[in-house]
């Protein structure tokens, strides 16, 4: 169905969890002249029922019903990870303007290939949620920054948050699950090394198109460590660059959400707010020698951002600002880190 003129995008929302109804629910709700939620779908009906009106919009537990909605302009694929590759390819035959995944995109790089293939058939603009690439603040260094990737010599993400259910009670009142919602098979407890590939994967994501920006590999993981109660601490080294990753949840406040690179004569450092809070976008502070330091912070956020973008490009506003290549290369790259990772942790036991 094309858009009239007056017509804000129609969005369809498949999986309707915690993160759906804390971020990207309220994050749409601030975009209404540009996009509105019209269908939501989740496998459980008392779920999708109870998001659905909060939005106003139509509810299903199919993903037939939802593909099948003439209100469905673009869809955002929240589904779990595992489920991401069958409900693009799904949203692409029928016909869908624009996909917005939340990350990660797939789970593997067979899916991850199934699902560019699918897409570049069909010329369907999509973003992958990594919300970060989408911030103005870290937008605006990056074109200010110049050669700085060239220059770069160590690089570190620190990730200190609350854990996530603290800020979707804060968020939103979450819709409960139903009773016919599906449990998974009790199996054994995930090892070390499974939890540390799925932090990866899960957290670390948020972070990798930043760092491919100054390690583009490939890289190594020379060291590995699991954090308790739920963290990580990653040393990467490439092309004579290190990388530190460090996240620790749940943490206490004072939130710190923050990416910083050095170069000899050059320091970016870009701080984010919480996932959680519509508060703005990062505050982007780059310092060189020659210009001393300059710094950016706008009113929209990283989600806000990703949302505009994706409307922009289904309306022919604007070019893709990451190309389906790069996400999928953002993908490659965070499976490297995750296995190489978890490989280093079973090697010392």
């Amino acid at each position: 169905m094309s858009r009239t003129k007056n017509r804000p995008l129609g969005v369809g929302v498949i999986g309707a969890g915690p993160v759906v109804q804390a971020v990207h629910l309220p994050t749409l709700a601030t975009l209404s002249d540009r996009l509105t939620v019209t269908h939501v779908m989740d496998v459980d009906p008392e779920v999708a029922a109870g998001v659905a009106a909060r939005a106003d919009a139509r509810h299903s537990a199919g993903l037939e019903q939802l593909l099948a909605d003439d209100s469905v302009d673009v869809v955002a694929v929240c589904s779990p990870h595992a489920f991401h590759a069958e409900h693009i390819t799904a949203a692409v035959a029928a016909g869908k303007r624009g996909i917005l995944c939340e990350k990660p995109l797939a789970t593997t790089r067979a899916e991850a290939e199934h699902i560019a293939k699918a897409l570049s058939a069909a010329d369907i603009p999509f973003v992958v949620g990594a919300m970060h690439a989408y911030d103005p603040a870290w937008q605006a260094a990056r074109r200010e920054w110049g050669d700085l990737p060239e220059h770069v010599h160590l690089v570190r993400s620190r990730i200190y948050l609350p854990g996530n259910n603290e800020f979707i009670d804060l968020a939103t009142d979450p819709v409960a699950a139903g009773t016919a919602r599906p449990t998974a098979a009790p199996g054994p407890p995930p090892t070390a090394a499974e939890r540390l590939r799925d932090a990866v994967l899960g957290l670390a994501t948020h972070t990798i198109p930043q760092l491919r920006q100054f390690l583009p590999g490939p890289v190594q993981v020379v060291e590995a460590h699991m954090l308790a109660p739920f963290g990580y601490r990653l040393v990467i080294t490439g092309d004579g660059r290190t990388a530190e990753l460090l996240a620790l949840l749940p943490g206490a406040w004072e939130p710190d959400w923050t990416f910083e690179a050095w170069a000899p004569d050059a320091r970016l450092r870009v701080t984010y707010p919480p996932s959680f809070v519509l508060g703005g976008s990062a505050t982007s502070a780059l310092t060189t020698e020659s210009a001393g330091t300059r710094t950016w912070q706008f009113p929209v956020n990283g989600y806000q951002g990703e949302w505009l973008h994706l409307a922009d490009v289904v309306e022919g506003r604007a070019e893709p600002l990451v190309e389906l290549s790069h996400a999928v290369a953002d993908l490659v790259y965070a499976l490297d880190l995750a296995d190489g990772a978890a490989a280093l942790l079973e090697d010392h036991g």
